[in-house]
């Protein structure tokens, strides 16, 4: 199995196919504006909606980077990207769409990716080693998303995916 066919499985896992890990399809689902919104005790903590946007964000920037369009500045770092805009469904159900949407579209662009192109900087960083790092961050932010629906209750006691 070639890079490009691991890097495609792998990406796919992320979002709608079980793998080791729930998908973001699973980890997300009947999650509402209330509980995106439900922060454990303490400062360091983010919100499932927080840490949605903060994915959104570098999947965006890489999506940026493959169609030839500059990176937005961050003045403030990383703690800039978990920052939520509008509070209702809407803007929550807006949040989820723009996730998906986005890592659809990296999807389609990996496609098109030559094995060849994988070893290509962008700009120092070959974009092979950018798509196997926000594999590794889903991975990281995904299983954060399941613990705060199981501080909430709202996460299966029992789950098969089998």
């Amino acid at each position: 199995m070639d890079r490009k066919s691991i890097l495609m499985q792998y990406w796919q896992s992320a979002l709608e196919t079980e793998g080791w890990y729930p998908p973001y399809r699973d980890a997300l689902k009947d999650v509402d504006a209330e509980l995106a919104n439900w922060r454990p005790e303490g400062v360091a903590a983010n919100t499932i909606w927080e840490t949605v946007v903060h994915v959104s964000y570098f999947k965006e920037r890489l999506l940026r980077r493959l169609q030839g369009k500059p990176d937005s500045p961050l003045p403030g770092g990383n703690d800039d990207t978990f920052v939520v805009v509008g509070q209702q469904e809407a803007d929550w159900q807006e949040a989820v769409a723009k996730l998906f949407d986005i890592h659809r579209e990296l999807y389609q662009l990996l496609k098109e990716l030559d094995e060849s192109d994988l070893d290509k900087p962008m700009p120092e960083t070959a974009i092979g080693a950018q798509f196997f790092d926000l594999i590794a961050h889903d991975a990281y932010h995904t299983g954060q998303i399941i613990l705060i629906r199981k501080l909430t209750g709202s996460w299966p006691e029992r789950r098969s995916f089998l």
